[in-house]
């Protein structure tokens, strides 16, 4: 018997869904077809800068196309989510237009090659600016945002539970735990706090009735992998792939669901065995 996790009248918002083939347009896929209501972040000038993946203009427009295509509402957002300004800015325009939200997925991050050579503050702050920072930032807005409309006060542990009604966080993290990466000093850094932030906020917000959780989706083939090193990262996994946006994505929408809503403080290594 097969089972399925509805997301129906709920509002998702995820950073970072700026490419078709990325995670994070693969979650925006997977909610929407599970009848989430979608609010998207991308930041193009950063794709550009830093990446020959950045892909067509058009693929954003197209993604927003498929989302309503699916029956629900989708907008999005241009936004450099490494100003300390741009989360309150961003909570009050989703819901300006969907409404309130009940899912944060924070997918976008800045990631860039460096070594211990390489390495200038410069470098250490844009990592820091957007992975640990922003996404901080972008929890205690919704932390607010979610609590803010409550009243009464709650006055019991049980009565914030009903009220804050399940608000779900699922941070992004990377495969610092799971071995070295020399050549992604500060990445690593950045990603390894927002595990230590992941475990320390769900335990601060469990009394609101909100779950934060981490997933970590291992090597994913988004289209940034050369073809030698996909075809030795192939040869490497037990069950013979490397991840792909979509088991990503699956999982991510299963923590978001009602049925998730014991799982809290959570690191989930989803990697295929790797």
């Amino acid at each position: 018997m097969s089972m399925t996790y509805s997301l129906r009248n709920k509002v998702a918002l995820i950073t970072g869904a700026s490419r078709s083939i990325g995670i994070g347009a693969a979650t925006a896929r997977q909610m929407a077809q599970a009848g989430a209501d979608i609010f998207i972040t991308y930041y193009r000038a950063y794709d550009i800068e830093t990446t020959a993946l950045a892909g067509e203009t058009n693929e954003i427009n197209q993604l927003l196309t498929d989302l309503r295509d699916m029956g629900v509402r989708a907008e999005g957002l241009d936004l450099d989510l490494t100003v300390p300004s741009a989360p309150q800015k961003l909570f009050d325009r989703v819901e300006s237009v969907l409404g309130s939200v009940d899912i944060l997925v924070n997918n976008a991050t800045h990631s860039e090659n460096d070594t211990i050579d390489s390495l200038t503050a410069d470098l250490i702050d844009k990592h820091y600016t957007m992975n640990l920072r922003g996404l901080m930032l972008l929890c205690q807005a919704f932390v607010k945002h979610r609590t803010a409309k409550e009243t009464p006060t709650p006055t019991t542990q049980q009565q914030a539970l009903q009220l804050a009604g399940g608000g779900r966080i699922i941070n992004l993290t990377s495969g610092q735990g799971a071995g070295p990466m020399p050549n992604e000093l500060c990445y690593a850094a950045t990603k390894g706090a927002v595990e230590a932030f992941t475990v320390s906020l769900s335990a601060a917000v469990a009394p609101r009735g909100i779950t934060v959780n981490a997933v970590d989706p291992g090597a994913t083939d988004t289209g940034w992998i050369p073809p030698e090193l996909r075809t030795q990262l192939d040869n490497q996994a037990p069950m013979g792939r490397v991840s792909l946006p979509e088991d990503a994505a699956r999982l991510i929408s299963f923590l978001a669901s009602d049925e998730a809503g014991w799982i809290t403080g959570q690191i989930i290594r989803s990697r295929g065995g790797l």
